[in-house]
C-alpha cells in the first residue's frame, strides 16, 4: 500500500483526504479462465470524518504502465510512504521497477502537471498550484537523478521563490481561492516549472525506453509470480 495525495506530497491540511494506492496479485487461474474477471478495486468511504479513497490494480497491468512511464504506478513501488507491504514479493518488485525506469516518465509528469494547470486556471488555489509544483519537481528529480521523491518539501532545488506562501495558505484551507494578482504571479511560475521537465529530460541519464535486459527480467519475474500464485 502507498499513501498518495497531499499527505505524501508534503502539504496536508486538516481537511485533506487519505488517498491510498495499492498493487495486488490476482489468482493466476482467474487470469486464465474463460469468464473475464475484474481485477481492479476502487472504494471511497468516510471514516471518522475523513474521506478515504482506495484503489488497487493488478501487478501485470501496473508493470505495463511502468514500462510506458506511468508515474502513478512507479510511485506505488518507489514512493517513500509505503505501508502494509509483503516483503517476499515487494522488495524484488521494487528492483524490477527501478530497472525499468526510462525517459518516458517525462510524458507522464508533464501531462499530469498540464492537466493540473488547467484545473488551476478554472479555480486558482494554493492546493492546485502545489500539485503542479509537486508533479514537476518529482518528475525532474526522477529524470535527472533516477530518484523517486514525492514529498515537495524534500525537493527545495525545484522550489520557485516564495513557495512558503503557498504552503501557508494550503495549511489554512485547501479550497481558499487565491487573489487575482497572486494567482497570475503563481501561474507564471507554474508554466516555468512545467517547462523544466523538458529540460530535465534533455540531460537525463535514464534510457529513452526500458532496456531489453530490464524488460526480460520483468517478464521473468512476473511469470514466476504467476506460477507461485496458481491454484
Amino acid at each position: 500500500m502507498y499513501l498518495s495525495g497531499a499527505h505524501a506530497y508534503g502539504f496536508p491540511s486538516p481537511d485533506s483526504d487519505l488517498d491510498i494506492k495499492c498493487v495486488h496479485i490476482a489468482n493466476t487461474a482467474q487470469l486464465l479462465a474463460l469468464t473475464p474477471h475484474d481485477n481492479n478495486r476502487e472504494l471511497t468511504e468516510i471514516v471518522d470524518g475523513v474521506e478515504l479513497d482506495y484503489s488497487s490494480h493488478e501487478v501485470g497491468m501496473v508493470l505495463r504502465g511502468v514500462i510506458s512511464g506511468n508515474g502513478n504506478y512507479i510511485e506505488r513501488f518507489l514512493g517513500s510512504e509505503q505501508f502494509a507491504v509483503d516483503p517476499i514479493w515487494f522488495a524484488p518488485a521494487r528492483m524490477v521497477v527501478t530497472d525499468l525506469l526510462s525517459q518516458r516518465v517525462a510524458n507522464h509528469y508533464m501531462g499530469f502537471a498540464t492537466s493540473q494547470l488547467k484545473l488551476y486556471d478554472a479555480k486558482p488555489t494554493a492546493k492546485r498550484a502545489l500539485y503542479v509544483l509537486r508533479t514537476t519537481a518529482t518528475g525532474c528529480e526522477l529524470l535527472t537523478e533516477g530518484r523517486m521523491v514525492t514529498n515537495l518539501r524534500e525537493l527545495p532545488l525545484y522550489w520557485p521563490s516564495g513557495i512558503t506562501e503557498l504552503f501557508d495558505i494550503k495549511q489554512r484551507s485547501e479550497r481558499e481561492p487565491l487573489p487575482t494578482d497572486v494567482a497570475q504571479r503563481w501561474r507564471d511560475a507554474l508554466v516555468q516549472a512545467i517547462a523544466a521537465i523538458e529540460q530535465a529530460k534533455a540531460v537525463s541519464p535514464l534510457p529513452v525506453t526500458s532496456n531489453p535486459t530490464a524488460l526480460q527480467a520483468a517478464n521473468d519475474w512476473l511469470i514466476s509470480v504467476r506460477r507461485s500464485n496458481f491454484s
